[in-house]
């Protein structure tokens, strides 16, 4: 067996800041990199192209950081638990290690992995690398229980002290000819395009790939709206927000990293102002690791409600309203602008996403698995932990102790876009309306005629009653 050590690489696409692989790295010098094409993964039917674009960009970026270390970057296209172990045992691996996952599938295929490698003899060696503290750390009081609500999980979150982000991979050693020759042999493959995945996405990314860009994005976004943070981000004609979600998806930047970025900005900031702006930056990172723990200890999530009434809540099922939601055809602008983008981007701004998915549930009264689907057909940084925490406390069937929130799409818009700069961005045949009419949704039949922009498929009011009725049985 010869002292070479393969890292697995999934949701950790850097070769800094990495937890598993700076662990690799200790246990040898010859630290090769390999990354799986998973096909149960990319056969799916909520696969977004511009995600699958967006993780080609970041693998191509790794495989120069590999060179760049002496090492190199494999790339396979096989089920990882036939394909993993054979290529460890041909080349003599003494190791492979890998950054664990909360996801159900992720976390089945691993240990099947698991068992195959210890059939060959090869050690195995996991560590929690997407998370500041991994599942089991944060309990509650008792000790004993994960939190199922976030305040007081951010309280203990926020209290326990957070791990410095890791050095980059250096002087590591790569595979001789005649290795790679073997890994070719193991099905090692050149990266794939976009297309040849069977995927196409010709827009722009909302994020460049990769892990310069992420860095970039972290350090603008420092400079520039992180002092203003709580007061902008939940406008969505303003770039207020981070835009770190597909990063942190993908882990082209590490959690640690952007930890450190809070942490830094909070220890210089000179105002109570700026502090809670930055605080409230903090809590949102927060909520992503709630989400991911309750995935963890609840993976029924993924397919379920976590309120057990809900398994027997009425929804509708009309899919002509459906597609009028997925197509931004719904009449009521704030809705079909955050639709709209996207379609067009592959990325929607978080408040949106809270108000059209408030509006699928409690006014279209459609099933939010539709809509959590969709999302993820569409989404660059879907992940189903927030993909999933988000629609469940949408649909008020999730982790929430105040669960029925219903949000009125006109006073949304009224709030968060005042001037109607977002909706005319995406709604541009209504750009001559008035505001007041954009925002009301007060558009006259003629008017709406003139613009090709459809009427109102539902009453607001009348939907918002009768999900509460519904609500109420299920409850009772």
């Amino acid at each position: 067996m010869s002292d070479s050590i393969l890292f697995w690489h999934r949701r950790d696409l850097r070769t800094c800041d990495n937890a598993g692989l700076t662990a690799a790295r200790e246990l040898s010098a010859k630290t090769i990199g390999v990354f799986c094409l998973d096909p149960q993964i990319l056969e799916r039917d909520d696969i977004a192209p511009a995600r699958v674009k967006y993780m080609l960009g970041c693998l191509q970026e790794l495989q120069q950081s590999y060179k760049f270390s002496g090492s190199q970057l494999l790339v396979l296209h096989a089920p990882p638990v036939q394909a993993i172990p054979q290529l460890a045992d041909a080349l003599g691996a003494r190791a492979v290690v890998w950054n664990s996952d909360v996801e159900p599938y992720a976390r089945d295929r691993d240990e099947c992995v698991r068992v195959a490698l210890k059939e060959k003899g090869i050690a195995v060696r996991n560590c929690w690398d997407q998370l500041l503290h991994a599942p089991g750390e944060i309990r509650t009081k008792s000790g004993n229980d994960p939190y199922t609500v976030y305040t007081p999980f951010w309280k203990s979150w926020r209290q326990q002290a957070k791990a410095s982000p890791f050095a980059d991979l250096d002087h590591a050693e790569g595979l001789s000819d005649r290795e790679q020759e073997i890994a070719r042999d193991c099905g090692a493959i050149a990266l794939p395009t976009t297309e040849d995945l069977g995927f196409n996405w010709e827009g722009d990314l909302p994020i460049a790939p990769g892990t310069r860009a992420a860095h970039d994005r972290l350090e603008a976004f420092r400079a520039t709206a992180l002092d203003e943070y709580d007061e902008q981000r939940n406008l969505p004609a303003v770039d207020g927000t981070s835009r770190l979600s597909a990063a942190l998806k993908f882990g082209a930047i590490g959690i640690r990293t952007v930890w450190e970025v809070a942490a830094e900005s909070l220890s210089q900031a000179r105002s109570d102002e700026t502090r809670s702006n930055i605080n409230a930056w903090q809590q949102e990172l927060a909520w992503r690791e709630f989400y991911q723990h309750a995935l963890y200890f609840f993976p029924n999530l993924a397919d379920g409600p976590y309120r057990e009434p809900f398994n027997h809540f009425p929804w509708d099922d009309d899919r002509d309203r459906f597609q009028a939601w997925c197509e931004g055809k719904t009449g009521y602008p704030i809705v079909d602008a955050a639709m709209r983008q996207l379609n067009a981007t592959g990325w929607m701004h978080n408040r949106c996403r809270m108000i059209v998915a408030s509006f699928l549930t409690k006014d279209l009264i459609l099933d939010w698995r539709w809509g959590e689907k969709y999302f993820m057909q569409r989404l660059v940084d879907g992940d189903l932990a927030a993909n999933n925490g988000g629609w469940q406390w949408s649909a008020s069937s999730g982790m929430d102790p105040k669960p029925l929130r219903i949000f009125n799409p006109y006073t949304q818009a009224q709030k968060f876009d005042a001037d109607g700069e977002y909706i005319r961005t995406w709604l541009p045949e209504l750009s001559s309306l008035d505001t007041g009419q954009l925002l009301s949704g007060t558009i006259s039949q003629y008017e709406r005629d003139r613009c090709g922009y459809p009427m109102p498929i539902v009453d607001h009011k009348q939907q918002q009653n009768e999900f509460k009725q519904r609500y109420k049985a299920i409850k009772n």
